[in-house]
């Protein structure tokens, strides 16, 4: 049995539209932006994880 990225029955998580605060990339991302704070795409956001 090989890995296929299927969770099981757990629903697929809603993805929302956003812009990156980096790179001005449109991505998608598992929460809905809320303004005054920043969205990273998947290439900006381990530049800002905490360490």
């Amino acid at each position: 049995m090989g890995y296929d990225g299927d969770r099981g029955d757990r629903p697929a998580r809603e993805m929302h539209k956003a812009v990156c605060t980096d790179c001005g990339t449109e991505c998608e991302v598992p929460f809905k932006p809320v303004e005054g704070r920043p969205v990273y795409c998947r290439a900006c956001y381990p530049k800002h994880r905490k360490k």
